[in-house]
């Protein structure tokens, strides 16, 4: 779609498509910003941008998705400028000037298969697709290992961070950048690892339950979380909560930051568990771990939801091995373990549920480990 609004709107081909998923976190919330581990996998559901690059400075991105055009300099764009959608696009090539590649003007088409406040990263596929889009064009070499996907990663968080202004921890962006099909990732974000995890389940599927109930993570509360999660290090005396233990953390006086510690120290404990899970194929496991999660996250760290909740519980009702949400929490989607044969009987659980409750209808869809972000033509 993204190459031929491009044509549409140019009257030419675009000189490259590039493509990045979003990514489902099967678990590991909230601790990519605390030094933690996380464990995702990338979609096959991707954004693509479709570009060509220009004589000049200028930047002009169309969303086909939201069917809106923006123009900016790129000598213009700066913290908080230009804000909203095209942020995440500008933000991206701002971050790779300032990283010192030698990034010019350009024509971007951008078309998504990633629902947007979904939970499922579709910023991060924005910023991955330009991102490489860029590094096509303009002869970056970002591509052909890890070393230089990483680069890539850390330019489309700084756009999240410094340019939209939400401050995100990098997990979304390495995802959709380093992914491998059939794989997940185990992050460690103290030592900046990646390992890639075979994910074969078997007879089992992930089933993404889209609540619809809109995220945001510039609205506030994400940062109130990480602020929280930097004052009880700094009360404990250490750089990060990886490195407080479980007895540490109900030292803490203050009940708020004890509560959001016990989140991220356990969560860590559950990131090294589910890999674990996985390498013997222990799919009963690794389903107690996501309640187990989801539980945090609701209860310590409080960042789920109504919809979150039941969609959950509707999930387990009918025997999912396990349920939570996923992402940055405060709507968006939660995630089940469950026998490819239940898909059928969940999916009405979790219809019904919502319905009983007055909610409107979700998104249901299968969630397969895809590709990391690439060049199509």
């Amino acid at each position: 779609m993204a190459h031929e609004g491009f044509i549409r709107r140019l009257g030419y081909p675009p000189a490259a498509i590039a493509m990045a998923p979003g990514r489902v976190n099967i678990i590991g919330e909230h601790t990519d910003y605390n030094a933690g581990l996380c464990l995702p996998m990338a979609l096959t559901q991707a954004t693509a941008a479709a570009a060509s690059p220009r004589e000049d400075d200028e930047l002009r991105i169309w969303s086909l998705d939201i069917d809106r055009h923006a123009s900016i300099a790129l000598s213009d764009v700066a913290p908080g400028k230009p804000r909203g959608w095209s942020g995440y696009v500008a933000g991206t090539l701002w971050a790779l000037r300032e990283a010192g590649f030698p990034v010019g003007g350009m024509e971007i088409v951008i078309a998504s298969e990633v629902p947007v406040g979904a939970g499922l990263s579709s910023s991060a596929a924005i910023e991955g697709a330009v991102a490489v889009a860029a590094t096509a064009l303009f002869g970056l070499g970002l591509l052909d290992d890890d070393a230089g996907r990483r680069v890539l990663a850390l330019a489309c968080r700084r756009a999240e961070n410094e340019i939209v202004g939400a401050p995100t921890g990098g997990l979304d962006q390495t995802a959709s950048l380093l992914a491998r099909a059939g794989h997940a990732l185990r992050l460690d974000f103290r030592d900046d690892s990646v390992a890639h995890v075979p994910f074969d389940l078997a007879g089992h599927e992930i089933l993404v339950i889209d609540t619809r109930a809109h995220h945001s993570l510039a609205d506030g509360q994400y940062g109130k979380r990480r602020t929280e999660c930097e004052e009880a290090a700094r009360l404990l005396g250490v750089e990060s909560l990886r490195e407080v233990s479980p007895a540490e953390v109900e030292a803490l006086t203050d009940p708020v930051l004890r509560r959001r510690a016990r989140h991220v120290v356990s969560e860590n404990a559950r990131v090294e568990a589910a890999v674990a899970a996985l390498e013997r194929h222990d799919l009963h496991e690794l389903g107690l771990l996501m309640t187990a999660s989801h539980h945090s996250l609701r209860v310590d760290y409080e960042v789920s939801c109504a919809e979150l909740d039941v969609a959950c519980t509707a999930a387990l009702s009918v025997g999912a091995l396990g349920a939570r949400m996923t992402g940055g929490g405060f709507g968006g989607s939660a995630i089940a373990l469950i026998e490819t044969a239940a898909r059928v009987a969940t999916e009405a659980a979790v219809r019904r549920a919502f319905a009983q409750h007055g909610f409107g209808e979700p998104n249901l869809f299968v969630a397969t480990p895809g590709p990391g972000a690439r060049v199509l033509a």
